[in-house]
């Protein structure tokens, strides 16, 4: 792998550096990380042993991959001398709704541009990172892009036109999973359980379920069968989600997601 800058060091840096190092794909010598205030990235230095840059010359003089993770209302106010520092170099954006045209503004002289959208799961490895490239990738660009991507879970190259779905389902995603293990653990603290017990069972259910989905061949809709037994207690209740249209509820959802992304996307 080449040395990689990290510019911004806040919680997606400090997500992909950890899982670098613990994955062995760099040495804590290869990988420097800057930020403007110097706090975090101080703060992420001392914490995993990689460089800490004084200032963007230093950060990036040898880097040959380039991490932007600062604010994304932060690049309309970019450093300009990022233009030419970054020349010939391989950026990789992990800033929400900012496109690779958009990115190309900021770093037009980069040998390519990668846009990801990644999802909070990433901060214990387990997440996937939708990516997709300004241009046509070599390979040995796309391998470092897998390296660092992988780090922190499972990557997908998408075409960028299905990135705002993509944002919808899976960077979105984790805040539907987490209200909707919410709402079960309250329908069980309803159904008379108590507090601390609904909430152990709906966490539990809902991890379970998703390493058994993860692990099997079979679609969600097959396992959903496996579990209903006829006029069964699951049957009752799939029969009333499918009364108050929870799949219907569920598109109307991902399709605000989309739409939302689409029209940040659009803002300068």
């Amino acid at each position: 792998m080449p040395e990689i800058a990290f510019i911004g060091a806040g919680r997606m840096a400090g997500a992909i550096v950890d899982g670098l190092l613990t994955t062995r794909a760099v040495a804590a010598a290869q990988i420097a990380c800057y930020s403007a205030s110097g706090n975090s990235a101080r703060a992420l230095a001392q914490r995993t042993g990689i460089k800490h840059a004084a200032d963007l010359p230093e950060l990036l003089s040898t880097a040959d991959l380039v991490v932007v993770a600062f604010k994304p209302q932060h690049l309309a106010g970019a450093d300009p001398r990022l233009m030419t520092l970054t020349a010939d170099k391989l950026v990789l954006s992990v800033l929400a709704a900012k496109t690779t045209a958009r990115l190309a503004e900021v770093f037009p002289q980069a040998r390519n541009i990668i846009r990801t959208m990644p999802n909070t799961p990433s901060a214990i490895g387990a997440g996937i990172t939708g990516w997709c490239a300004l241009k046509s990738i070599s390979a040995d660009d796309r391998q470092s892009v897998i390296t660092v991507l992988g780090a922190i879970g499972q990557e997908m190259a998408v075409p960028e036109d299905k990135i705002d779905a993509l944002m919808g389902v899976s960077g979105c995603g984790p805040a539907f999973v987490f209200e909707f293990t919410g709402a079960l653990r309250d329908a069980g603290v309803a159904a008379g359980l108590g507090q601390d017990e609904a909430e152990k069972l709906a966490v539990a259910t809902v991890l379970g379920s998703a390493r058994l989905m993860a692990r099997s061949e079979l679609s969600p809709e097959t396992l959903r069968d496996q579990v209903t037994s006829p006029h069964g207690t699951t049957f009752a209740g799939l029969q009333v989600l499918e009364a108050r249209q929870f799949r219907e509820t569920m598109r109307a959802v991902v399709a605000a997601a989309k739409a939302r992304s689409a029209e940040l996307a659009a803002e300068p």
